[in-house]
């Protein structure tokens, strides 16, 4: 039975290295994983904030000009759709004045024509009545 330990003790020794190998490789792995994932981690931030941070700044001043000049747009737009409709107002109004002032001069033209007319037919019913 001894003679059967010694030949099962050399293998076990031997997965017993290669397990604590094993280990020692899965710690350096993570070591390593730790310190490329710090590293890149480091690399974002500096691209970030030398890079992106100004980028945004210019993006978003771009974009309070834009948020002005569509307010300026809108304010615009608002005086000018004031404008039309106030100029068509008094178009409408101007037409009426007109309209009104030329019934009132054919009205008088009708009633003098109406005058002259009844003046000729009572000369015209005397004439014929002599």
């Amino acid at each position: 039975m001894a003679g059967d330990l010694n030949s099962l003790s050399i293998p076990l020794w031997i997965m017993a290295a290669v397990s604590v190998l094993q280990a020692l490789l899965l710690i350096g792995i993570g070591v390593a994983g730790y310190l490329v994932y710090s590293r890149v981690m480091t690399l974002v931030s500096d691209l970030e904030a030398r890079q992106i941070a100004p980028l945004r700044e210019k993006v978003d001043t771009i974009l309070a000009d834009v948020k002005a000049i569509t307010a300026r747009v809108s304010q615009q737009t608002e005086r000018v759709d004031q404008a039309i409709s106030g100029t068509i107002d008094r178009v409408d109004d101007t037409a009426a004045r007109v309209r009104a002032g030329v019934n009132d001069r054919m009205n008088q033209a009708v009633g003098v024509v109406r005058g002259v007319r009844a003046v000729l037919m009572s000369l015209l019913r005397r004439e014929s009545h002599a």
